[in-house]
């Protein structure tokens, strides 16, 4: 009973929301440095480019790229055997279309997976995190470009042969099936065409059995996964109607899986793509690729529940990651009305496990909130503490009682950083504070808060004492 002796416990980060150095050493602009500052916490907006005056919060975010040593050095202390990140793609090919990397944004990746070795950290690397180079973007326009496969496989095996023996696990596309609820975030589609969302869809999908397949290839000891988006997600009530929506939603979302777990798409899919009249622009190769570049693992993201219906009534709603539904009466929510369900992870880890048999992974969970700095000098973050205790106590029930395989364990943010959807810094999820404020002022001083400590022996006991 229990994690395994060589269960991976640590922590998740994103390049574009730690690093900062958005101009440095020959980097490129991404999406992600036009996104200015959300106003009262709305989400960010992309400007035409760099604008003057803005405040882009991705430009220095917490200063990562200077400061990792000694942000590996506290990771270490916690005990971290595993560090996922991401590489920024145009720290390595600034306009996203050359032929020739940017050696000096390979070194900076080299370094850190080195410093991360010495230091037994294992690293997880995910290729593409929301980061869309902006001369792509421009020139090219959304991810429905089916010229965006030949840019991204030439970045994603320079990526995997660079690292070779220095990476252990890769995972392809952050949240991958979160696509259709952000449609500006990282594909650049207009909301409501189908065609482009689910041509965008298929060809990031081609990226990834064309990574997944280059990575086998090359390293025999590596271990490759797919990232999902997976909220539990309930009915509304026993109306067999509201059951049906569940289904559905459900079945949309496994669109994204079952093409990297099992290497096709499901009849269902095709017949949903038909309905829609959607005509895919499929080749015999990407059909023979996606076969081929089937993943090892899964890998997911989970903070709340979710409630979904068919009633017309007017319904007090909850907020989450990406998807928003239904206020749970049931269930306790956060500072940003994430609602609070534990147990929703325990399901979650079963129903995956259930329809696909492979590991599992859960390489992002966490509370956002406010944490104040007491006279003391202290962070005094009891709540977190108490949200991540619910949450690892039931993955040990989902292992010891359920039988489900889980691989490992990293909270989103264990150092805080700059927010994805607001840019917001007051929302904090880290172990490790920073001093930095939401309009960008602070010293950036790293400081250890009170979970740090209930971390740290959570890790030194394998999960035994929460």
């Amino acid at each position: 009973m229990g994690f395994k002796d060589n269960f991976l416990w640590g922590g998740a980060l994103s390049a574009y929301q730690c690093e900062g150095a958005y101009n440095i050493d020959g980097k490129g602009i991404s999406i992600a440095d036009v996104k200015k500052m959300g106003s009262l916490g709305k989400m960010r907006e992309m400007t035409d480019g760099i604008v003057e005056g803005q405040y882009y919060p991705s430009h220095e975010a917490i200063d990562f790229y200077h400061h990792y040593k000694e942000d590996l050095a506290l990771f270490k202390e916690l005990g971290f055997r595993c560090l996922r990140v991401s590489i920024a793609w145009s720290r390595i090919y600034p306009l996203g279309d050359e032929r020739e990397p940017n050696e000096k944004g390979l070194q900076f990746y080299e370094d850190l997976f080195l410093e991360c070795k010495r230091l037994e950290i294992d690293v997880m690397v995910t290729l593409f995190h929301a980061e869309t180079p902006y001369h792509l973007y421009k020139t090219y326009g959304s991810w429905a470009n089916k010229q965006y496969i030949t840019f991204f496989e030439r970045f994603a095996k320079t990526i995997i042969q660079r690292y070779k023996g220095l990476v252990r696990y890769w995972l392809t596309f952050n949240e991958i099936n979160g696509l259709p609820y952000l449609p500006g975030q990282s594909i650049n589609y207009k909301k409501g065409n189908k065609q482009d969302l689910y041509q965008a869809a298929h060809n990031q999908l081609v990226c990834c059995a064309i990574a997944t397949k280059y990575a086998h290839e090359i390293d025999k000891e590596c271990k490759v996964g797919c990232m999902l988006l997976y909220p539990t997600t309930y009915p509304f009530s026993s109306k067999p109607e509201d059951n049906l929506e569940v289904l559905k939603f459900k079945q949309e979302l496994s669109f994204y899986s079952d093409a990297q777990i099992r290497g096709y798409y499901t009849p269902n899919m095709l017949k949903i793509l038909e309905n829609e009249n959607v005509s895919l622009d499929i080749t015999d190769k990407e059909r023979e690729l996606l076969q081929i570049g089937t993943v090892d693992f899964i890998s997911f993201s989970y903070y709340n529940s979710n409630v979904l219906g068919t009633t017309k009534e007017q319904l007090e709603q909850a907020n989450g990651n990406i998807i928003r539904g239904i206020k749970n009466p049931y269930l306790q929510s956060s500072e940003w009305g994430w609602q609070i369900d534990p147990i929703g992870l325990r399901i979650a880890l079963n129903e995956l496990y259930d329809k696909y048999q492979l590991p599992l992974f859960i390489v992002e969970n966490g509370l956002g909130a406010k944490d104040t700095v007491t006279k003391k000098d202290e962070i005094i973050d009891d709540y977190r503490i108490d949200y991540l205790r619910a949450h690892i106590g039931a993955m040990k029930e989902a292992v010891d009682y359920d039988g489900v395989d889980v691989m490992g364990y990293t909270a989103w943010g264990p150092i805080d950083i700059v927010g994805a959807g607001t840019g917001q810094m007051s929302k904090r999820y880290g172990f490790i504070y920073v001093d930095k404020d939401d309009q960008g002022n602070g010293t950036l001083q790293r400081k250890k808060k009170k979970s740090f400590y209930w971390y740290q022996q959570v890790i030194k006991t394998n999960g035994e004492e929460l």
